[in-house]
């Protein structure tokens, strides 16, 4: 497979790229204002990346927003490289091909014949080299794991796979000649929001998700906030009703023993003795069946009070709650509502909520928003942070 190298960008270059890229088409004085430089500066900067394919000028002028000649905007570049993400759960690999912008052209999937990590590599290979045959000039790999990363390389931990120390980035970049950026999913799916998504132009801004597990993560100044919690799950251990339902961990009332959706399956199994599988349950509870409306009442009690605890003490501009078990809203969405304003202050302001189905191909974007945040612009995300990413050298 053909592969980009990318020549370094030095800082200011890095700030110009980024904010074509998450603003769209910007005219050199727009960027200038937004960047805090002046237009001259602006002008020297984007050169070297016009010449070496990063940046473009459109054809019509940019937008004029004040006094002065109109210019031709500067716009990125999508062709002629291509981006992979991948998201791995304990059965699947999901892939997705995405240009610079992030716009998905293509997304597939494999069933995992076994979790073991040579057979993952090569499912995941697999599904790649699917993905070359359409578009060979694939520049590099982003994949996300439900677990603790380590270096953007190494998987610390995984319960879902139940993996220890595997180095997955090394794995997959011998079978696919590629570079590899792995990261935990939670943090992938928040750059990919905070760049191009709900989160984009906002100073304060969380992503909440609730599906296998449950995740979170947190955008202050535009910047995600990292630490040493990221991929362990510590959203899980929140408490959220002292007398709910009795988890795995031995928590009662955890948000893990409330809101996933492993968590909602095992208390109607418990009081039924039968099996049924979330949408399942869901439905139940809309035709008001009493077991299923009250497991799902208790976890749509639950999400209100962890939406409400957040909103409280991070007052973000906007909570994105995503993820596959967000069909909960659509059915007790009322109970969240309530049990949020519940635990708030009378005069506060409605918690800026949006709900977004998520399937594991939008998981797998923000693993390639990831690769093109590392590997083009050499950001550590959330931002314009330090790194070596560059310019392509064909």
């Amino acid at each position: 497979m053909p592969t980009a190298r990318w020549r370094p960008l030095s800082p200011a270059e890095r700030a110009v790229a980024i904010e074509v890229l998450r603003h769209g088409p910007s005219s050199r004085s727009e960027i200038a204002r937004r960047l805090g430089m002046s237009g001259g500066s602006i002008t020297r900067l984007a050169k070297p990346l016009i010449d070496a394919g990063l940046l473009t000028e459109r054809s019509g002028p940019a937008p004029v927003t004040g006094q002065g000649r109109p210019g031709r905007p500067l716009d990125i570049v999508t062709d002629p490289w291509h981006f992979v993400g991948l998201k791995v759960t304990a059965d699947t690999v999901y892939g997705v091909v995405t240009t610079l912008k992030s716009t998905v052209v293509r997304r597939a999937s494999s069933p995992l014949p076994a979790r073991d990590p040579d057979t993952v590599a090569e499912t995941a290979h697999a599904v790649i080299a699917g993905f070359a045959e359409e578009y060979p000039r694939l520049a590099g790999v982003g994949a996300g794991i439900g677990g603790r990363v380590r270096d953007r390389a190494v998987v610390a931990e995984s319960p879902y796979l139940d993996w220890e120390e595997v180095p997955f980035a090394e794995l997959l970049a011998e079978r696919t000649g590629l570079p590899v950026v792995l990261e935990n999913d939670v943090v992938a799916l928040t750059e990919s929001e905070t760049w191009f998504g709900a989160g984009r132009g906002l100073d304060r801004f969380v992503v909440l998700t609730i599906g296998a597990g449950v995740g979170y993560g947190l955008v202050i100044g535009g910047r995600q906030v990292r630490g040493a919690h990221d991929g362990r799950r510590t959203p899980e251990h929140w408490i959220l009703d002292p007398s709910g339902p009795l988890g795995p961990d031995g928590r009662r009332g955890s948000a893990g023993a409330l809101l996933t959706i492993p968590a909602v399956e095992r208390q109607v199994r418990a009081a039924t003795g039968g099996d049924a599988d979330y949408e399942d349950i869901l439905a139940r509870a809309r035709r008001a069946e009493p077991v299923a409306a009250r497991v799902v009442g208790e976890a749509a009690r639950g999400l209100g009070v962890l939406l409400a605890q957040i909103a409280n003490f991070v007052m973000p501009q906007k909570i994105l709650l995503a993820g596959e078990g967000v069909g909960l809203v659509d059915v007790a969405g009322g109970v969240v509502t309530d049990t949020i304003a519940a635990h708030r202050h009378p005069l506060a302001e409605p918690v800026p909520l949006e709900t977004k189905v998520s399937d594991f191909h939008d998981w797998a974007r923000g693993a390639a928003v990831l690769a093109i945040q590392v590997l083009v612009l050499g950001g550590t995300g959330g931002g314009t942070g330090e790194g070596t990413g560059g310019r392509p050298d064909a």
